[in-house]
Order: C-alpha cells, then structure tokens, then sequence
C-alpha cells in the first residue's frame, strides 16, 4: 500500500528497531510508496512511511533492492555532496563514501556477491522489463526473506 510521507523530525530521528517476519508487510508497503514516487525518490527508509523499522530499499535502475535489518561493515572515500529528501525540503549537505559494504539478513544460496561483468553495453539495450512480473518475483522474494527471519 502506497503510504504518506512522513515529515516529523522528532520521529525521524528516533532510533528503529530490528525487523521481524512480523513487518514483511512493511517490506510491500516501501516497495509500492517507492515505485509511487520514482520521479524524485531513489530509496527510502521505513521511518518516512511511519515505521521505526530497520528496513530500507532503494532503486538500482531495472530493479528495488531491499535491505532488512542492514548493518554497514566498511566504508571508504568519504565525498561531501547536497541531495534532497522526500521527508525534508530542500537540499542538505551530507557526506557519503565512494566504497560501501552493507551486511543485510542472510544471502539467498547462489546470490552473486561480486561481478566484473561488463555491464555499459547495457545502456544501449532497448530493455523494457515487464513490471506486472518484476513485481511479483519481488514480493516472492519477500517472502523468501520471511523464511529466513528469526
């Protein structure tokens, strides 16, 4: 369900709590306000649809990766740089890292950690991805992921 954006800072700032199988359906709800709002939104966090849960997702292009419960283990090549937010207005400043390494739930057997694919000839594919059917692999996924929280 697509949920309203949350402004409050005092509940922004508020510390989340782990997730459970029991906020998979926050998992869906981040999935569809995302998807709702791709013009001027790349990731968010379930505090900015109402949850203090530790569960963001952001888009790489073709597809929405979900993060539940991550944990950064390394980060390199600090860059100062201004982005805007959808629960903030205007832009602030901010430093983000050129090299970052998240730990999120398990793996799934036969994930690919890292590539050295080439993948620049894909900007010159005409791809258009069937949505109805990426988004149902997604919410599979999902459920996938609930199998493996404690």
């Amino acid at each position: 369900m697509i949920r309203p954006i949350v402004k409050d800072v005092v509940f922004l700032g508020e510390k989340s709590e782990i997730a459970t199988k029991a906020d998979l359906s926050v998992v869906e709800d981040l999935i569809d306000t995302l998807r709702a709002n791709l013009d001027g939104c790349v990731g968010m966090a379930a505090n900015m649809i109402g949850y203090k849960k530790r569960i963001i997702i952001y888009n790489a292009g073709l597809m929405n990766i979900v993060m539940v419960n991550p944990v950064i283990t390394s980060k390199s090549k600090a860059y100062q740089t201004e982005e805007g937010c959808l629960s903030h207005s205007g832009k602030r400043s901010v430093t983000r890292y050129e090299n970052i390494e998240v730990k999120y739930l398990d793996e799934r057997p036969g994930d690919i950690k890292h590539s050295l694919a080439d993948t620049s000839k894909l900007k010159e594919i005409d791809f258009k991805p069937d949505e109805d059917k990426f988004e149902e692999q997604l919410r599979e996924t999902v459920k996938w992921f609930s199998t493996q929280m404690e």
